[in-house]
């Protein structure tokens, strides 16, 4: 994505004010018009037009809240790696659809490497990561699960860096 944004920029598409807007609605989504405007030195309108322009060209994907996992009960945050013996593409559609209906998993990347597939997952307990491995173990052309548990969170922040050549 930054290889995009980059191109982007040395074609004009986005200038040092459209950036700006993009790194303060990246950290503060809720932030209305009327403050952005006095934060990236706009009047309202223009404001208003520019943020409507970056949303129509895709530049802002989607405005989410950020949870606070603990306080919801999920104690135990796993990163496991999957491994089929075949690269057979309905079974790898298959996984891909199924992972996409777990709302427990966070995340799932297809990688290169040993591996085919990395996932994050979130767990209230033990008892119910072993429920979540299992299950993920008899998905079909599954051969290997290896999981590691985050002992600490270190940093977690989904922003991307937003900056000017």
């Amino acid at each position: 994505m930054m290889s995009k944004i980059r191109k982007d920029i040395s074609h004009g598409e986005l200038d040092a004010t459209d950036l700006q807007l993009l790194r303060k609605l990246q950290s503060s989504a809720r932030i209305s018009n009327s403050a952005l405007s006095e934060q990236v030195n706009l009047s309202e309108t223009p404001c208003w037009r520019r943020w409507k322009r970056l949303e129509d060209r895709g530049y802002i994907e989607q405005y989410r809240t950020v949870l606070n996992r603990k306080k919801l009960g999920y104690d135990i945050v796993v990163f496991t790696q999957v491994s089929f013996a075949s690269h057979d593409v309905a079974l790898t559609n298959r996984f891909e659809e199924l992972i996409g209906g777990f709302d427990w998993v966070q995340m799932c990347h297809c990688i290169t490497g040993s591996v085919d597939y990395l996932l994050q997952l979130v767990a209230r307990d033990m008892d119910e990561f072993s429920e979540r491995i299992t299950l993920l173990r008899r998905i079909p052309g599954v051969t290997a699960v290896q999981s590691h548990i985050s002992v600490k969170e270190v940093k977690r922040d989904a922003g991307l860096p937003v900056e000017q050549d």
